[in-house]
């Protein structure tokens, strides 16, 4: 077992919407979720543990960006469109690959990046 101490051990996200949350991460990444109770679902498959909370019922920026990969990034923007995604930054490349930025069903802003 490797040490945690002084590690990112889960991610929560602000969560307006289950139904459409569950729907847009599973169409797009092939998450999976547990429900605990209307207003907290967690999430499984990427690669950290995570969880989405709608006790507040809002989203505000936090000034955090979760990154995440993909390989066919072209797919996944696609993906995400029509998934119901709004895509805020297109594709753009950086030193090291390619990325874009994009708002899920709750407004909470992402990025996927690529190679």
């Amino acid at each position: 077992m490797s040490n945690k101490n002084n590690s990112i051990n889960y991610i929560e996200l602000p969560m307006v919407n289950n139904a459409e949350t569950k729907k847009f991460y599973s169409q797009v990444f092939e998450w999976e979720f547990t429900d605990w109770g209307p207003n907290y679902i967690s999430f499984s498959g990427a690669n950290i543990d995570g969880g989405f909370n709608g006790e507040d019922a809002k989203v505000s920026s936090s000034g955090v960006l979760v990154v995440l990969y993909a390989n066919d990034l072209d797919q996944k923007l696609a993906e995400v469109k029509k998934a119901g995604g709004e895509i805020t930054k297109p594709i753009f490349e950086f030193p090291g690959g390619k990325r874009f930025h994009f708002s899920d069903p709750n407004g909470n802003q992402l990025a996927v990046w690529s190679e």
